[in-house]
């Protein structure tokens, strides 16, 4: 872990850019949601708070966690689990024991959030709106874990969106190494050779870029280290402790770089 007087100086910096860049016009007008669990039920972003991205519509009362909606899958024990552990690590002011907001791309209040949670892309459906709304909300200043997914048929279906919101042929997925900054922000993680918790071939590691060099996704492909966070307060889930310190890890190092790049 990195010393007391790096950590207070990252704080520093994380709180800055909480408030991302100035939202679009409709920013006032309030956005509607098809369940009223959706969306943000108050105003915190003067604190972390860990958020998730929806990617298709769900029917009032879906169960939502581990199930058929999957982008939902982890919730909210994930979520909850990775921010009482950054709550313990750092002094950053960390909303704890609430479910996480989820977002569409497509609503303003996102933009309050400097860093959102998306899973399960392989079945992301985005409307033209939201699409927008994702390539606004990166080039802004916000920051995508993109985790749990696999194949080559779901790495198509998240290559399909990514290159409508970013056509440009600068903006292109490239593959992560170890000396990158966000595997060395907080924890420095010494070896990318991990093992997923279920049998989904070699994770791999790709980043997404802005123009300045500034990452706005992480992408885990072939991994899931948000099962590892759900499953570590799960007693009928015994995990390794490696595997599970190692996915933490991940998280607080993603999280500490989206608020201080």
């Amino acid at each position: 872990m990195r010393t007391l007087a790096f950590i207070l100086a990252s704080l520093a910096l994380a709180l800055a850019p909480i408030t991302l860049s100035a939202a679009s016009g409709n920013a006032d007008k309030p956005f509607h949601y098809e369940d009223d669990r959706l969306g943000e039920q108050k105003d915190e972003s003067d604190k972390f708070k860990f958020t998730r991205i929806k990617t298709y519509p769900i029917s009032a009362g879906d169960h939502l966690g581990d199930g058929p909606v999957m982008w939902s899958h982890d919730y909210p024990e994930a979520g909850l689990h990775l921010s009482k552990m950054l709550s313990e690590l750092s002094k950053l002011q960390v909303v704890l024991d609430e479910n996480e907001w989820i977002f569409s791309f497509a609503d303003p209040n996102l933009m309050k959030y400097p860093f959102a949670y998306l899973c399960e892309v392989g079945y992301m459906q985005l409307t033209d709106e939201e699409i927008t709304g994702m390539r606004e909300y990166l080039l802004r200043g916000g920051f995508l874990i993109v985790d749990d997914f696999r194949s080559a048929g779901q790495m198509r279906n998240f290559e399909y969106y990514v290159k409508r919101a970013f056509p440009e042929t600068e903006y292109q997925m490239k593959p992560l190494d170890i000396t990158h900054p966000i595997f060395n922000c907080f924890f420095s993680i010494k070896t990318l050779d991990v093992r997923p918790p279920y049998d989904r071939g070699k994770p791999v590691f790709l980043g997404l870029e802005d123009k300045h060099g500034r990452l706005m996704m992480i992408i885990n492909f072939n991994n899931d280290v948000s099962d590892y966070w759900q499953w570590s307060g799960d007693p009928f889930q015994p995990l390794p402790a490696e595997d599970t310190q190692g996915a933490y890890k991940f998280g607080v190092n993603y999280i500490f770089y989206a608020l201080t790049h």
